[in-house]
Parts: structure tokens; C-alpha cells; sequence
């Protein structure tokens, strides 16, 4: 699909200073809740736009969990002096319109467009700090990748947001190492939306740049899903490499995990489309995560030493701060797959997350057969 054209008459080179009051108040406000890697780069992107865009002001607010760095300096400060997130985008200038606030409700209380970029297992506490907060009109898009597990089911990050805030969420997911895009090499990105095309348009606007490539596909479900379940596959092409098994078993383990990705995604939501797994967030997204992915990166030292190190200390040592998402989603799908007794339809999400107990030693990965009721029925 090819990406979303700029609405017509929107300008590139004017500015704030060019309209009335009146204009200025129908620009729409960018805040960015969260500041890690990814979180950083998604600023870099929107700042670089709202400052050429006409439609909205020029200022980012960027919320920021307050840490005190070794120089004992705040990094909201750092931030805000040096235009760096100096502990997860370090040597990368955020643009001059970037304001890092660590007061989270101050951050959103203007913005009209949330752009939510956490570790997922934090949505939800910060979903009901800004209940009441934000401002009615608000247009939201979630860049998180994974997904809580209720009682009465699985419950999408997109669909907890909207659920506790009472807003529209978009969804963006793709192929996007968020290093690589910080030094502006190329990538794509795929956005997801329900009903609202123009909204969707927005958003694309706001994302678009000559090295970030971003379409957008009305199936939140799929995109998201997608999103999510690569960290868990990667995890199993990790393993591989810390058991030094070879390519071939790592293409293996990627094709298998997108046919239980397919199969996974169709059983919980019909509405999926085919047409998804072959955009940015399908396919590619699969492939880059289990080339260069954190999780990959993780999942290869776990198994270099045999298990025997847990996930919490490895990414403790490896990550600087930054969270595993693979591990967690793990754990969540596969509560999804024993509650509706499917754990034999999917073996590959199952036994990843029985290795990444210590259920299985890594070895396990390559010691199941495949699914003939899942190949069968899910060809891509």
C-alpha cells in the first residue's frame, strides 16, 4: 500500500508566527508519553514534522519517568539543556522543540494527540493517572508493543487505552529498530486504525519522513498482534543463536513463527486481515527482530549459558534500562493458550515461554513438530 499523501494546502515552511490566535488554538498538540529508546526516537520524528507542519505547534511535550543520573543530575534536566536523551538516545539531538517534562499530567493536559510509547506492563497505571486528565477531544496512537491478560480474556494495549480513557487509538508497528532510525536509515512503519481514515492521515503526517516510510491499513487487531508477537518468535531465534545452530534453523524458526503469529491472530479476532502479515508490521517486523532485536540479543545470552542466568538479570546487565517485552509476552500468550486449551495448536509460542522459565532447557526449541491443524489452515 502505498503511503497516505499530505492533505492538500498543508505547507512546509510555515510557522506558528504566520497565524491568528484563533489558528494557533486549532493546531493540534503532540505530547509523547514516555522517553526510552524508542520513545526518544518517535520524538526526534514528530519534532522534525510539527515544526514544518502547519496543523500543529510546533512544541513536543515528551512525559519522562525522572531518573537521577551519575553526575546527579535530573535527567529531565539533561534533557531539556542538552536536546539528548543522554541514557537512551545518547549522541542524537531530539530537535529544539522537544520539552521533557517529568510531571506526567502536566505533559498531556494540553495535548490533543498522545502518542504512547511505555513498557506495556506500565499502561495500565498510567492509563488511570490520566483518567479525567485529558482534554475530550484527544486522538491517541499506541507504538507498545504486547498486551494485558484479563480474567475474561486478552486485552489489547490500543484497547486498554481506549477503554480507560475513552479515546480512539490508533496503532503504529513495523520494522523499526529504533538505533537505526535515530541516525535516519531508512524503515517502515505500518499505522492501524478502526473507522477513522482521516485521523489515520494525521497520524501518518505526523510519522512521515523521506527515511520513515509509514502506510496505513484499517486492522488494528492484526497490526498490533503482529507487534506484539515478534518478540516472542524472537526470543525462539535466539536461542538458536546462542546454541550456534545456523541460519537455516533460524529461517525455520521465523517461518514457523509467522504461520502461529497468523494462526494466533485469526483465532482471537476474525476481523484480521491476510493482506497485514505482508506489511511492515508482519513480515518485515518479524524479520528485523529476530536479525538485530533486543530481545534476539537476550534470548542468545540466556542460551549461551544454558539457562542458567535469568532473563531479569541478563536484561539488568544488557539493556542500560531498557525492558524486555518478548519474555513478559510470553508468559501472556501463553496464559491465553492454556486457558483456551490450545497450547497444542501452538507449540512454538508454548515452548518459548517454557524455556524462558526454565520449564525446557533452549535446546527444546527444535525438538517439537509442527501443528498439521495450524499449517493446514493458515497458509500465508
Amino acid at each position: 500500500m502505498a503511503p497516505i499523501p499530505e492533505a492538500p494546502g498543508i505547507s512546509e515552511t510555515a510557522t506558528d508566527n504566520n497565524f491568528s490566535n484563533d489558528e494557533a488554538r486549532d493546531k493540534s498538540r503532540v505530547t509523547i508519553v514516555g522517553s526510552g529508546n524508542w520513545g526518544s526516537v518517535a520524538a526526534k520524528l514528530i519534532a522534525s514534522n510539527t515544526l514544518k507542519l502547519t496543523a500543529f505547534h510546533d512544541e513536543v511535550r515528551m512525559w519522562v519517568y525522572e531518573e537521577t543520573l551519575p553526575s546527579g543530575e535530573k535527567l529531565t534536566d539533561v534533557i531539556n539543556k542538552t536536546n539528548e536523551n543522554v541514557k537512551y538516545l545518547p549522541g542524537i539531538k531530539l530537535g529544539k522543540n522537544v520539552v521533557a517534562d517529568p510531571d506526567i499530567e502536566n505533559a498531556v493536559k494540553e495535548a490533543n494527540m498522545l502518542v504512547f510509547v511505555t513498557p506495556h506492563q506500565f499502561m495500565e497505571g498510567i492509563c488511570k493517572r490520566l483518567v479525567g486528565k485529558i482534554k475530550a477531544d484527544v486522538e491517541a496512537i499506541s507504538l507498545i508493543k504486547g498486551m494485558e491478560v484479563k480474567p475474561e480474556g486478552p486485552c489489547m494495549i490500543s484497547s486498554l487505552i481506549s477503554q480507560q480513557l475513552g479515546v480512539n487509538c490508533c496503532v503504529l508497528m513495523g520494522a523499526n529498530i529504533a538505533n537505526e532510525i535515530a541516525v535516519e536509515k531508512f524503515s517502515e512503519a505500518t499505522i492501524g486504525y478502526r473507522e477513522n481514515r482521516v485521523t489515520a492521515e494525521k497520524w501518518v503526517q505526523l510519522f512521515y519522513t523521506p527515511y520513515f516510510s509509514v502506510t496505513a491499513v484499517q486492522d488494528v487487531e492484526g497490526v498490533e498482534l503482529c507487534g506484539t508477537l515478534k518478540n516472542v518468535v524472537a526470543l525462539g531465534a535466539g536461542f538458536v543463536d546462542g546454541l550456534e545452530m545456523g541460519n537455516n534453523t533460524k529461517a525455520a524458526i521465523m517461518r514457523l513463527g509467522l504461520i502461529e503469529m497468523k494462526a494466533f491472530c485469526k483465532l482471537l479476532f476474525s476481523s484480521v486481515k491476510d493482506s497485514t502479515f505482508f506489511e511492515s508490521c508482519g513480515v518485515a517486523d518479524l524479520i528485523t527482530t529476530c536479525l538485530g532485536g533486543r530481545n534476539r540479543k537476550v534470548a542468545e545470552a540466556f542460551a549461551k549459558n544454558g539457562g542458567n542466568r535469568s532473563f531479569d538479570e541478563l536484561e539488568a546487565e544488557m539493556l542500560q534500562g531498557q525492558k524486555l517485552q518478548g519474555v513478559s509476552t510470553a508468559r501472556e500468550v501463553y496464559e491465553v493458550l492454556s486457558h483456551r486449551g490450545w497450547l497444542q495448536l501452538f507449540p512454538l509460542l508454548a515452548t518459548v515461554h517454557e524455556i524462558s522459565i526454565g520449564r525446557l532447557p533452549p535446546s527444546a526449541i527444535v525438538n517439537y513438530n509442527e501443528p498439521k491443524a495450524v499449517r493446514g489452515s493458515n497458509k500465508l
